[in-house]
């Protein structure tokens, strides 16, 4: 930045004489050759660093101009040396200094005093005018600062407002869940007792009329009782899911090798006949229910086998492997264990790895494979209340590994967790 300094003196050798002393400096000089003068400049340009002025001027004399400058706001930090060839008496220096002087120099000018006192001022603007800058930035982050702080509020507000609906949202999706729940169970046990009878008088019908019947009409009632065992599966299947979706349970040591052992030897007569086998390693002891836990092995293991490769017997291998530590909350982490029921059946494309535990979601049609779609969701329901996880691997014709992480330990609820509970319930 180039330091203005405008020089006043109605002598223009004067003016002059102070140039070439100060232009060394690389000053921006800027003269006026009356007080008069001195106030047009000073009503457009406002930023000099100093003002070298002659005391005796016609006209407007250097003091009289001096205090008309001062009754500016603008211009009250201007300084102003006075340069006088008068003597220096007290009277003189009094005016001056009441006319808001800072410093005298008199005539003939000593140009090395001159120059050393205008550097002083010089140096005194620079830094006045960092300053000013550093105020003027210090300003606008406060402002920038407190806007901040007022879109923080607001935002805080909307949070805990969208807080408040989302736990409401919640509440009343968890009471419409569980009146589905309700709904699902009576409605899926309602419709048994008209199922029986379609049963029973299939059956009553097939074996009264069964030698009276041609072919055609003997195959209508055979379709007619398969449609019925289809449908009284597809409800058992859906009680179990609305039951184990809504319900609680004390949670228990579970040995899941004794509980395997049961469930494979439901499966015994199918291997035997088909030349399978189940290969079962140790497994871990987890918290959990042991009837849930056999269930979910159960359909694990009837889903390997229902979905065999024609052309070889089922093999199927579960181990425990990889233990792993997962946080659960800010202070609570627990060890998990990694079950893996592997096959070698006819697999799937991974991209439908999530959809298979889709409620009623069925790879493939129900001519080739029965079932209901309801067995992947049920396992992953069970899991999700022994707040575990549940994936699955496969590739077309390879198989599939079925990974099923169960906590080692005890899921304890945080005083948050049971005072959410609380206020949905």
């Amino acid at each position: 930045m180039q330091e203005k300094i405008l020089l006043v003196d109605d002598r223009e050798d004067n003016i002059l004489s102070l140039e070439a002393i100060l232009d060394v400096d690389g000053y921006k000089l800027v003269h006026a050759f009356s007080g008069r003068e001195v106030l047009k400049v000073l009503l457009h340009e406002t930023d000099f660093a100093l003002i070298l002025m002659d005391v005796k001027m016609p006209g407007l004399d250097g003091f009289e101009t001096a205090s008309m400058i001062y009754q500016r706001e603008k211009l009250q930090n201007i300084p102003i040396i006075f340069i006088t060839a008068i003597d220096s008496g007290d009277e003189n220096v009094y005016n001056g200094y009441k006319a808001g002087a800072v410093d005298f120099i008199h005539k003939p000018i000593n140009p090395e005093l001159l120059r050393a006192k205008v550097s002083v001022f010089v140096e005194l603007y620079r830094k006045t005018e960092k300053l000013r800058a550093q105020e003027k930035r210090l300003i606008s982050m406060n402002i920038s600062l407190e806007q901040e702080i007022a879109e923080k509020r607001v935002f805080e507000g909307k949070i805990l407002e969208l807080n408040k609906q989302l736990m409401a949202n919640i509440a009343q999706l968890e009471a419409t869940n569980k009146e589905l729940d309700s709904f699902v169970f009576m409605a899926s046990h309602d419709m048994q007792e008209p199922l029986r009878k379609i049963k029973t008088f299939s059956n009553l019908l097939r074996s009264n009329c069964e030698s009276s019947l041609d072919e055609s009409s003997q195959n209508f009632i055979s379709r007619i009782h398969h449609s019925a065992d289809r449908m009284q599966d597809l409800i058992a299947d859906i009680l179990s899911f609305s039951k184990v979706a809504g319900e609680e349970f004390k949670v228990e040591p579970v040995n899941l090798n004794l509980v395997l052992e049961e469930v494979v030897s439901d499966f015994q007569e199918v291997l035997q006949t088909e030349g399978g086998m189940i290969e079962a390693e140790t497994l871990p002891q987890v918290p959990g229910n042991a009837g849930l836990i056999r269930s979910l092995f159960y359909n694990l293991i009837h889903n390997s086998i229902k979905y065999r490769k024609k052309s070889m017997p089922p093999q199927i291998r579960i181990y425990a492997k990889n233990n792993v530590v997962r946080n659960l909350g800010k202070t609570e982490s627990i060890p998990f264990t990694n079950i893996l029921v592997q096959d070698n059946g006819i697999g799937f494309e991974q991209k439908y790895a999530e959809q298979i535990f889709e409620i009623f979601k069925r790879l493939h049609g129900s001519s080739e494979f029965s079932g209901t779609g309801i067995g992947l969701a049920l396992c992953r329901k069970i899991v999700e209340k022994h707040h575990g996880y549940i994936s699955a691997q496969s590739q077309p014709e390879n198989g599939a590994i079925f990974t099923v992480s169960l906590p080692l330990a005890e899921h304890v609820k945080t005083d948050s967790e049971k005072k959410h509970v609380k206020d949905l319930a």
